[in-house]
């Protein structure tokens, strides 16, 4: 008897391709190769080809393809570069799904959170891109409400709905972070107030032509450069905005004969929209977009408007 015509047992099967008898059996029990025959005994017995079709079997199942799918490609009802492209685009989503995880682990490890924290931390990471859209726009839709869409100021809506469309594939533990902060931000009733009341008063036609004025080289307004540099520099030198070197920190920024009356009126424009929770939003959307960051220019804005109103 030559080898295309000696029948094996499921024994000399496992010895042959080094597989476990129980495994052997059970594709077989499963419909993945029918015995040649059986013997007088009831064994099942099987053809030389059984090796390589055990073998084809194997490594479709070590790519992970379940028993059904592997059934079909052995019966020729799908082939194999078309079980390859799928399986393909099946461990992508996975490979995202993990890299994933791995990162709201990484997040949680580096921010010792609670059982509750992780748990809701995996489920905001998990929402779709159209599920995080949503609950963007639900937001922008809610602050701009009644507004028109034409008025001075409205572009801002659009950019406060700019969501990457997706995270990234291997997103950082920051960026997971980011996201959840911005979940937090956009579903908390009291910041939706703030940005309302920031957004209505930037559409005030008004209000925004003091600003303009108010905003033009010296003597008449304040420039943010300046702002940064000298009032941003005496607050991290813990200089107090209503010391005599405050005072000397101010007059570097605007004209020190202005009226007390427009250093007020600056003081109040830049309190309007000074608030850090909104500049926060803005710092956030940029991680998520993976765009560089930008310096926080809140606590100098607050530090030269207490000088502002200090001055007397």
């Amino acid at each position: 008897m030559n080898d295309r015509t000696e029948l094996l047992s499921i024994g000399q099967l496992s010895r042959r391709t080094g597989l476990p008898v129980r495994t052997i059996r059970f594709w077989s029990d499963s419909g993945l190769m029918e015995p040649t025959r059986r013997s007088a005994g009831g064994h099942r017995l099987y053809d030389a080809e059984a090796v390589a079709r055990l073998e084809l079997i194997q490594t479709l199942r070590e790519l992970g393809l379940g028993l059904e799918t592997v059934r079909r490609v052995l019966h020729r009802q799908v082939t194999v570069s078309e079980v390859a492209r799928t399986h393909a685009d099946a461990l992508d989503v996975e490979i995202r799904a993990l890299r994933l995880r791995r990162a709201v682990l990484r997040s949680v490890a580096r921010r010792g959170s609670t059982p509750e924290e992780m748990r809701l931390m995996h489920e905001m990471a998990r929402l779709s891109a159209r599920e995080r859209q949503r609950l963007i726009d639900d937001f922008v839709d809610r602050a701009f409400e009644g507004l028109d869409p034409e008025a001075p100021g409205a572009y801002i809506a659009q950019a406060m709905r700019l969501m990457p469309a997706e995270l990234p594939a291997d997103p950082s533990a920051e960026q997971v972070d980011a996201w959840i902060e911005l979940a937090g931000l956009v579903s908390d009733e009291e910041f939706l107030r703030r940005v309302r009341r920031m957004v209505l008063l930037s559409m005030d036609e008004d209000f925004q032509r003091r600003m303009r004025q108010e905003m033009k080289s010296p003597p008449g307004g304040y420039d943010h450069d300046k702002i940064m540099e000298h009032a941003g520099g005496a607050l991290a030198a813990g200089v107090a905005p209503d010391s005599p070197e405050g005072r000397r920190v101010l007059d570097r920024i605007i004209d020190p004969a202005l009226p007390a009356g427009e250093r007020l009126r600056i003081a109040d424009t830049l309190e309007a929209f000074t608030d850090r929770r909104v500049e926060r939003y803005w710092q956030l959307m940029v991680v998520l977009n993976g765009r560089p960051p930008f310096p926080s220019m809140a606590p100098a804005c607050e530090w030269f408007t207490a000088a502002l109103r200090a001055r007397r």
